[in-house]
């Protein structure tokens, strides 16, 4: 190239830079710029070694937006001098596919060498569509790098997981965060193109309310930015950061795997007995848009599940509330479920209504069809009676105590204990109130919950 050549050609790539959202100026050149991840990128550490091998194969990177999924497949296809091709799965399909193997074949065949093929949002490829991809992945025409926010072992199929190692990115920390635009404040060439003052408040309180994703923080960066020079501002505020991001992000998908990660904390949390953390999740999943009837529909369930007779409230708590977000929705609603969210998590714990359901099903498949008792039997009829249905039945009310000595179990399972009571709560008088009825029924001996083997 003449000098004029390469003026022109640096030209093309200042116009490029000056164009390109700050998050791709800064991304990261090499490993060692790379934040956060130190799980993957850190000395000693599996996908350091495989890229360093000169001879990576083909990957899965899960993780959440802004964790450096794309960066890391760049560095990939850097490390091993390969051309860098990249699809995303929401626009393209198995005709795109195929034109990538047929170009990577044909660069390995005129020893060019080879193809990385990242593949943004894999989970979003049909079975046919990934099944397009492991011609070319178990021969190793291309190496191929796919990205993913949702779980790929329920959402790539299997003999295209079998072909490739899964790694999993992580959110950023704050710290993290603040040393991404750190730099992108600090670098003459690509970071932010202002002569603002910037303070370390503003990028600790963009770093605070990104949820660990660093291409919304630099995004907003470059935002904040641009509001404070177009208002005359001689530095950027708290202001403008929060003009820039409207309100505070909540990485959520009602679909996804960050929908089943939140419901299980806040349950979780609330059989911890932890009413912040209860608070915290459910409060959580209400800014993110979950339907609050399902969010109800779980609090009723754990009610039983997990406290149970502890509390004789919980049930009717949790069907309250449920029924006070069908009747008035949200916002109110949200009143009823912090009530119950709260009064569930102090509540005393036992699951010993979980654990005779268990039992109980266990005895079913264990004795099937078993015989009903003759004196238990329907004796709506003569005919029935007749036969010896119904008869010999004792009716417990006329017993002054309210119980008679009789079999109620079918013979193949009479001497079966399916519940056993806690001591926790109210279930300690529940315990005391079955002590007396299996003296009358001449029950086995039941055995403490609390005491189990």
């Amino acid at each position: 190239m003449t000098s004029q050549d390469d003026l022109f050609a640096e030209q093309r790539s200042e116009r490029r830079r000056s164009v390109a959202p700050l998050a791709s100026r800064m991304r990261p050149r090499h490993l060692d710029e790379v934040a956060g991840q130190t799980h993957l990128v850190g000395p000693g550490t599996a996908f350091r070694a495989i890229l360093e091998s000169g001879s990576p194969s083909s990957l899965i990177l899960w993780g959440p937006p802004g964790t450096g999924k794309t960066t890391l497949a760049r560095l990939t296809a850097k490390a091993v001098q390969a051309r860098f091709i990249e699809l995303s799965a929401t626009a393209a399909g198995v005709k795109e596919v195929r034109e990538v193997l047929a170009g990577a074949r044909q660069r390995i065949e005129d020893d060019r060498g080879r193809t990385v093929l990242f593949l943004d949002e894999i989970h979003r490829f049909n079975k046919a569509q990934q099944d397009a991809l492991l011609p070319g992945v178990e021969d190793g025409i291309v190496i191929l790098i796919g990205a993913t926010t949702e779980n790929p072992f329920f959402e790539v199929n299997s003999p295209l997981i079998s072909r490739c190692t899964v790694f999993r990115t992580e959110a950023l920390d704050p710290g993290d965060v603040v040393a991404v635009l750190t730099a992108a404040c600090s670098d003459p060439v690509r970071g932010v193109d202002t002569d603002l003052e910037i303070v370390p408040e503003v990028l600790e309180l963009i770093a605070a309310r990104v949820g660990g994703d660093a291409r919304l923080a630099l995004n907003t960066l470059d935002v904040a930015t641009t509001i404070a020079r177009g208002s005359g501002r001689t530095a950027v505020g708290t202001a403008d950061v929060a003009e820039a991001l409207q309100r505070r992000v909540i990485r959520y998908d009602k679909a996804g795997d960050r929908h089943y990660d939140v419901i299980s904390a806040f349950i979780k949390s609330v059989r911890g007995s932890d009413p912040d953390a209860a608070l915290y999740w459910l409060h959580t999943m209400l800014a993110a848009g979950e339907d609050p009837k399902f969010i109800a529909r779980r609090l009723v369930i754990l009610a039983s599940e997990d406290i149970g007779l502890a509390d004789r409230a919980a049930l009717g708590i949790a069907s309250d509330a449920f029924r006070a977000i069908e009747l008035i929705g949200l916002p109110e609603g949200a009143y009823a479920l912090s009530h119950a969210a709260v009064y569930l998590a102090i509540a005393p714990k036992s699951n010993s209504i979980k654990l005779a359901m268990d039992r109980a099903a266990q005895t079913v498949a264990e004795t099937p069809s078993a015989a009903v008792p003759p004196h238990l039997r329907s004796a709506a009829t003569e005919g029935q009676r007749r036969l010896g249905d119904g008869v010999d039945y004792r009716y417990p009310h006329d017993n002054p105590a309210g119980i008679v000595p009789q079999q109620y179990l079918p013979d193949a399972a009479r001497d079966v204990v399916i519940f056993n009571a806690g001591s926790r709560g109210d279930e300690a008088e529940v315990a005391a109130r079955l002590a007396v009825v299996d003296e009358v029924l001449r029950k086995p001996d039941r055995k403490p919950l609390d005491q189990r083997e």
